[in-house]
């Protein structure tokens, strides 16, 4: 029998992302799929707090098996902004754009343009919680590239490749993606 868990969003890029990873031996719920309609608090100052609270939310509210990420950019030459800023980098509104314009216009006099997406993924299962990471190094181009994916993918160029994460199909970003990378961790666990 699959077992249900509960992933705290209702991003369908992200459901789509995660449930490629987890293939068939997972029913994986959205929010909306337990009804929950409000906003989970967010107001910790790291990936890991944000995580944590959010799946901790789920469980104590809707006592499902969950599991909550949280990711950023984290730009060295920025002095690892916008980091778990990075979806209102701009502003509250969470606009892609505004954020990937003012990333490149902060970065524009820097020569360091490395940087690194990071995840973090906190399952919370059976009143227990565990965390994990996942880290992919790249650089951040001057121009945008691609249609594909979300947030800063059109800007984000991982190492060793030579197209962004927005020109690459699901699969490709899915197999080296920071949330691929802290998936993989998660899926392992649960096995």
């Amino acid at each position: 029998m699959k077992k249900s868990l509960c992933f705290a969003t209702n991003n369908a890029h992200k459901l789509e992302e995660i449930q490629a990873i987890l293939g068939d031996s997972f029913d994986l719920l959205s929010l909306k799929d337990i009804n929950c309609i409000e906003e989970l608090p967010e107001t910790g100052n790291t990936l890991e707090a944000n995580s944590l609270q959010k799946a901790q939310y789920l469980y104590d509210h809707y006592q499902v098996n969950c599991f909550a990420d949280d990711s950023g950019l984290e730009v060295s030459a920025l002095g690892g902004e916008p980091g778990v800023y990075s979806a209102r980098y701009a502003g509250e509104q969470r606009v892609h754009a505004d954020n990937i314009n003012l990333l490149l216009k902060n970065l524009s006099s820097k020569a360091d343009r490395s940087a690194q997406f990071r995840t973090v993924i906190t399952l919370f299962q059976n009143g227990e919680y565990h965390q994990f990471e996942g880290i992919i190094k790249g650089q951040i181009i001057e121009e945008l590239r691609g249609t594909d994916g979300f947030g800063y993918d059109p800007i984000f160029m991982p190492e060793g490749f030579d197209k962004t994460f927005a020109e690459m199909s699901l699969e490709e970003k899915g197999e080296i993606s920071h949330r691929a990378r802290a998936f993989q961790k998660l899926v392992a666990f649960l096995k």
